[in-house]
């Protein structure tokens, strides 16, 4: 691990950008997921075309989609973000209705039989029974933004995957070991964290 131990600064800087690049992903994921998913919860059509919508963008090659965006955006950070936004939205779009769905009908007449306004319906009522499904995921986008953000580096957007590619282009067996160990263990700790507060929700059924 010579290498590693000279190039220290170098690592850090590659998990620097790499935790930078997924935390603004799912930040905008949720962002873009959450409003999203409250509008067409309770709308059948409107919930079908969208989850349809939205599968099929996840559907696609992560390099294919980055080969249809670097001709608008260019190389570097905002094509791999919104790329990455791209998968993360399905997933956390299809745990925020499935929670919602969740939720007993019998909790929604009884919160509107107290006089709970639709709003405070949602906020007080609905969200909170729906918040483990959305940790879990968040759990799955989050590992798979995880993933995803590696094949970044092939755009410019920097990244853990920086060195995967440098160390296959040069042979050099280290950078790639270091960087593939470091996106593993970034994941794992990612859904060990999320995957622990989950448990400390109430289940929602």
């Amino acid at each position: 691990m010579r290498w590693t131990v000279r190039n220290l600064d170098t690592v850090w800087a590659a998990l620097l950008a790499h935790c930078g690049l997924v935390a603004a992903s799912l930040a905008l994921a949720l962002v873009v997921a959450l409003p999203l998913g409250l509008l067409v919860a309770r709308r059948p059509g409107a919930r079908t075309a969208v989850l349809g919508s939205a599968s099929v963008l996840y559907s696609l090659p992560t390099l294919a989609l980055f080969a249809l965006l670097v001709p608008v955006l260019g190389l570097g950070f905002a094509p791999a973000l919104l790329a990455l936004v791209t998968y993360a939205v399905p997933i956390l779009l299809r745990a925020l209705v499935a929670g919602l769905g969740a939720v007993p009908p019998a909790v929604l007449d009884a919160a509107e039989g107290m006089g709970l306004t639709r709003r405070q319906r949602l906020f007080q009522v609905e969200l909170p029974l729906a918040l483990p499904a959305l940790l879990g995921g968040l759990r799955v986008a989050s590992v798979t933004i995880v993933s995803a953000a590696t094949v970044a580096a092939y755009i410019s957007a920097g990244g853990l995957g920086s060195l995967i590619l440098t160390g296959l282009d040069q042979g050099h067996t280290e950078k790639i070991l270091v960087g593939a160990g470091l996106v593993a263990l970034l994941a794992l700790l990612l859904d060990a964290a999320l995957g622990a507060v989950q448990r400390r929700l109430p289940a929602s059924g």
